[in-house]
C-alpha cells in the first residue's frame, strides 16, 4: 500500500468517526427525544457557533456566565430565590436576543418510578416556562420536554448526585420564527 492510499484510508476513517460522534458538527440543544428540534426556522445550533463566553450576545455567555440550569428540592417543582435570580438573568438575555428560541428540559433524580419522574420533570420544566413567560418572554419561543430520571448528570445513590440531577435546563434550540 502506498502513502497516498494510506492517507486516504486515514481521512476516510476519521470522517466516519466524526459521523458517529453526535457532538462533532451536529446540532446542539435541538432535536431532543421528543423530535422537537426542527420546530424553529433555522433548526439547531451548531457547535461551531456558540461564540465567545465574554460576548454577552453569545450562547456560550448564556451557558457559562448566566447559567443554563436551576435546581429543585426533592419532590418539588417550586422555584427558590436562587432559581428565580438565574431565571431573571435568562429572561434578560432572551429579551436582548429575540432571535433565539429555547427548550426547557425537566429532570429528576433516580428515586421514584419512571412515570412519576417524567411527570415531575414536566412540572419543573413548566414552572420555568411559566416564570419566563411572566418575565415577558413570548410563549412561542419556549418549548418543554421532560426526561424524568433518564438523563442524569451523574448516576449514584448519594445525596450529592440527587441534588445535581433535580434540575431544569434551558437549552438554546434555534432561531425562533
Amino acid at each position: 500500500m502506498n502513502l497516498t492510499t494510506k492517507a486516504l484510508l486515514l481521512v476516510a476513517g476519521l470522517a466516519l468517526a466524526a459521523c458517529n460522534n453526535p457532538r462533532a458538527g451536529g446540532t446542539f440543544g435541538g432535536g431532543g427525544a421528543d423530535g422537537f428540534g426542527g420546530g424553529f426556522a433555522d433548526g439547531g445550533i451548531t457547535m461551531g457557533n456558540l461564540g465567545d463566553p465574554n460576548d454577552p450576545r453569545s450562547i456560550a455567555h448564556f451557558q457559562q456566565r448566566i447559567g443554563d440550569r436551576v435546581f429543585f428540592t426533592t419532590d418539588s417543582s417550586s422555584l427558590n430565590d436562587t432559581s428565580r435570580s438565574t431565571l431573571n438573568a435568562q429572561a434578560a438575555w432572551l429579551r436582548s436576543n429575540p432571535q433565539f428560541a429555547i427548550v426547557i428540559e425537566g429532570h429528576a433524580d433516580e428515586r421514584g418510578t419512571r412515570e412519576y419522574n417524567v411527570a415531575l420533570g414536566e412540572r419543573r420544566a413548566n414552572a420555568v416556562m411559566q416564570y419566563l413567560i411572566g418575565q415577558g418572554i413570548s410563549a412561542n419561543r419556549l418549548r418543554t420536554v421532560s426526561y424524568g430520571k433518564e438523563r442524569p448528570v451523574e448516576a449514584c445513590p448519594e445525596q450529592r448526585c440527587w441534588d445535581i440531577n433535580r434540575r431544569a435546563v434551558t437549552a438554546i434550540s434555534g432561531v425562533s420564527s
